[in-house]
């Protein structure tokens, strides 16, 4: 029998699906996507996936303090196809996120408002980014705000990158006034201290199958 979402545990990682193409595995906080530079930063989330699956290959990554779906590839051509998606931006996904703050939406009826400010590494405190207006690289976010409650002086949002950079949703939501609470790299220490953990979830994953193009969704459940 087929073991249903959630349900297979890859060491201490949640296995959401499995087919000879691709897996999709919920990432937990604190784990690295990818190996980091130096032996004590090995352990990631594609070296315990590939320790059961041989042909796992990465197609993209979640920060280590980020939680939630990743998808990677099973084999060379499924990784191809799956990063020409990516390229193409037929990939979606979204995230939970609780920011501080009361931020109230502009949009009627709950509608997605958009962020476009261009952002650039802030070369002097590595690995931090930064809006640069003048030599950022376009980076545009949706957020709107969830329907979800969210603890007082605080706002739970839904998030949807439209590009792909570095600490992309972090910064934009700093720029906006409203760091993510938790945020070891961009909130401030009073917003640090407001929970254990960045308080930023990957929870829904939409993305066409390499095998034979239809689209798939995936779900994760936000763990705050």
């Amino acid at each position: 029998m087929r073991p249903r979402a959630r349900e297979v545990v890859v060491s201490n990682v949640s296995l959401i699906h499995e087919d000879p193409h691709i897996l999709v595995l919920d990432k937990p906080e604190g784990l690295l996507a990818v190996p980091g530079k130096g032996p004590d930063k090995q352990d990631c989330l594609s070296t315990r996936a590939q320790a059961r699956w041989p042909d796992a290959l990465v197609v993209h990554r979640l920060d280590m303090a980020t939680s939630g779906l990743v998808v990677m590839a099973r084999g060379i051509e499924a990784q191809r196809l799956l990063s020409l998606a990516f390229e193409e931006r037929r990939v979606h996904k979204r995230y939970t996120a609780v920011v501080s703050g009361e931020l109230t939406n502009p949009q009627p009826d709950n509608g997605w408002n958009t962020i476009d400010l261009p952002l650039m590494a802030d070369w002097p405190h590595r690995p931090m980014q930064k809006v640069d207006r003048e030599q950022g690289k376009p980076s545009i976010t949706r957020w709107r705000i969830a329907t979800q409650p969210s603890a007082p002086g605080t706002t739970r949002l839904e998030l949807e990158p439209v590009t792909g950079r570095t600490h992309q949703l972090r910064v934009h939501l700093q720029a906006l006034g409203h760091p993510m609470v938790g945020d070891a790299l961009y909130a401030a220490p009073d917003q640090l201290a407001m929970a254990d953990r960045l308080l930023l979830h990957a929870h829904w994953l939409s993305l066409p199958h390499p095998l034979h193009g239809q689209t798939i969704e995936f779900h994760s459940p936000c763990p705050f």
